[in-house]
């Protein structure tokens, strides 16, 4: 692996005339809303190059070659900061999701005899740690023994959540896999339910040397994918658990075999029609025990330590192909749904429904009302962790 510049592999936007460069850091990408400085981290590898920005310590880039060897972007983005806070299609583009990923039921939760209201962005709900949560928020970032460390302390009340949290992130990339290590902290009992949302895409975005204003990105419903998944957990139509466990087998849910996303995304089944498409938690089967009425957030039943293969997403067209292994009981499955295409990225393309998968790491949503789900309470001495790996590679 190779640190290199965050602004080498393309023409992003120009340091501002008045910035002293620090030979610390790589050069000022642009600046927040309230001055926060964003800056790109580069690691590179023969096979992936990726930038990364302490905006919300998400992944700007991420590089691979397709079997005729041209290189292309892998995630829906932009060579600008601005719509990565500003703009509502492209606030979760790849970023570190907290203190708590998806939805928490009317954004309220009990903690002992207290009750805690958080801020909600979803109706009623809470939704990837409220508008003010880690995606949005500025990291401290740079490089350490060979990857970039990123650390953020969410003080006691933001976004309504109890207790002072210290979070980590570390990414890494040695040859064609890219892994990203978080942990956390807290000083009073809370709640920590951390993800990480690449919006994917293995046509390769924008590859084409000129793309007119206004095409099309292409749709991922040719996608082959696979989860290491025997159940999932249906939602109401607010896309909330219901806490039952379905089994996937004669479903449009079933992706023991690989399928393409597109295949049965359209049947008429209520679950598909509550979404939109997927956007669903799947029970990982490698995950011991997943269902363990309370259990511990870091009892060795939960969480062994070990990397279990949930997904492979396959491009036939490119041959990349991609594997996601991860130590995390559920794996979240959302088709883009929502996209509509008011968004352009790379060169201009569009990003509208079906143009990228996401595939999300995490324990179960709304695990505070539902008791048989994987406990997500963090007490003051305990350490919560969280590991996820991408893999990259060609398939002929």
């Amino acid at each position: 692996m190779n640190r290199t510049d965050g602004n080498s592999t393309d023409a992003l936007t120009q340091q501002a005339a008045s910035e002293q460069p620090d030979p610390q850091q790589p050069p000022l990408w642009g600046r927040g809303p309230g001055g926060e400085v964003w800056r790109l981290y580069g690691l590179s590898s023969p096979e992936v190059r990726v930038q990364i920005s302490n905006l919300g310590g998400r992944l700007i880039r991420v590089r691979t070659p397709d079997r005729r060897g041209t290189w292309g972007d892998l995630v829906l983005g932009h060579e600008q900061p601005e719509p990565y806070w500003r703009h509502p299609q492209a606030i979760y583009y790849s970023a570190v999701i907290g203190r708590v990923g998806n939805r928490i039921a009317g954004g309220r939760f009990e903690l002992g005899a207290q009750a805690y209201q958080l801020a909600t962005n979803d109706g009623p709900n809470a939704l990837h740690g409220g508008p003010g949560g880690l995606h949005g928020v500025s990291w401290q970032a740079g490089y350490s023994e060979g990857g970039l460390a990123l650390s953020y302390t969410s003080p006691a009340g933001e976004e309504g959540y109890p207790g002072k949290l210290e979070v980590q992130a570390r990414y890494s990339l040695s040859g064609p896999v890219l892994r990203l290590d978080l942990s956390a902290q807290t000083d009073a009992e809370t709640l920590v339910n951390l993800t990480h949302h690449p919006f994917w895409n293995l046509c390769g975005l924008g590859e084409a040397a000129q793309i007119a204003d206004g095409t099309q990105a292409p749709s991922v419903l040719g996608h082959q994918l696979t989860l290491g998944a025997s159940r999932y957990t249906p939602v109401n139509a607010a896309l909330i658990p219901t806490g039952e466990l379905a089994d996937v087998a004669g479903t449009p849910f079933d992706f023991r075999t690989p399928r393409s996303i597109g295949e049965r995304i359209g049947d008429a089944d209520q679950q598909l029609s509550f979404a939109g498409g997927y956007d669903h938690n799947f029970v990982l089967d490698g995950s011991p025990r997943p269902d363990r009425a309370g259990g511990d957030l870091n009892g060795s039943d939960l969480n062994g330590g070990d990397l279990n293969l949930a997904a492979t997403l396959f491009e036939p067209v490119s041959g990349r192909q991609l594997k996601v292994l991860t130590d995390q009981p559920g794996l979240q499955v959302y088709s883009g749904n929502f996209s509509d295409g008011t968004f352009a990225g790379w060169n201009a393309q569009r990003y509208g429904p079906r143009s990228s998968v996401c595939l999300e790491p995490q324990r179960f949503p709304d695990a505070p009302h539902q008791p048989n789900f994987p406990s997500t309470v963090l007490r003051p001495g305990e350490v919560y962790t969280w590991t996820t790996e991408y893999h990259f590679s060609l398939m002929e």
